[in-house]
């Protein structure tokens, strides 16, 4: 696959999946502006593609917030040119009673997990509508395929998403467009490493019986965001290791 001559815009940027993606697109040839409000994070993803020979840029914003989605979208064109791949990674995965989510903890998670990309849709596609061609893919979660104890608010926004790109994508079916979303499961990031999980007392209950990389989850985006899937949109590509089967 190649993603050559193509700019791609990758939030939550700064570790874990964002970065991954962020780095495995580069790779692939596309010139990638990295966001996420961790700044020595983001920096420190885009310094790593450039080392291995990439293109990128690194910008600290809230991708929740139009005002600064305008911003970096502007920046983006002004250092890469149009943006024709999306990747909305950016997102908050708390652990929560249901009856201790306050309704400031559910309206601000749904700021960073639907609203965000939401938002992010509307701003890259006038880009990607004058170029008769673009890829967004959307990071759900198998949270919301199998529900998640302790993560209803979470499970929830991210069940949202899956639906957006379902929504997203027949209204732009004819466009050149493709919408699709990855829900990654059991994957071994820092998040999941900070996380009331326990990692290796869940590994064994699992199918393959390990966690996955975020490499995995990477290689899923890159694909979806190339010219080979062409034909799939409004897809729920599931990167889980059998945790949860379509």
């Amino acid at each position: 696959m190649t993603h050559s001559g193509r700019v791609a815009i990758v939030t939550g940027a700064a570790r874990g999946l964002g970065r991954a993606i962020a780095q495995r697109l580069a790779r692939d040839g596309a010139a990638v502006s990295a966001w996420d409000l961790n700044e020595e994070g983001v920096r420190e993803t885009a310094r790593l593609i450039t080392a291995a020979g990439g293109q990128a840029i690194a910008l600290t914003c809230n991708s929740a917030k139009a005002d600064e989605i305008a911003r970096g979208i502007a920046e983006t064109h002004t250092k890469l040119g149009s943006v024709g791949i999306l990747v909305n990674n950016a997102a908050l995965s708390p652990f929560m009673k249901f009856q201790d989510i306050t309704e400031q903890v559910l309206d601000d998670l749904f700021a960073v997990n639907f609203k965000g990309p939401f938002l992010c849709c509307q701003a890259v596609l006038p880009d990607m509508l004058e170029a008769g061609w673009g890829r967004i893919v959307n990071i759900s979660s198998s949270s919301a395929q199998t529900g998640s104890a302790r993560q209803t608010h979470y499970a929830a926004t991210k069940a949202a998403v899956i639906g957006f790109t379902k929504s997203l994508a027949m209204e732009l079916a004819e466009t050149g467009i493709t919408v699709n979303n990855v829900p990654p499961g059991f994957v071994n990031t820092e998040g999941l490493q900070e996380s009331p999980v326990d990692v290796e007392g869940f590994a064994p209950r699992t199918p393959m019986k390990r966690a996955g990389r975020p490499e995995n989850i990477a290689a899923a985006v890159a694909f979806l965001a190339s010219d080979d899937a062409d034909y799939i949109t409004g897809h729920t590509l599931s990167v889980n290791g059998g945790r949860y089967l379509n």
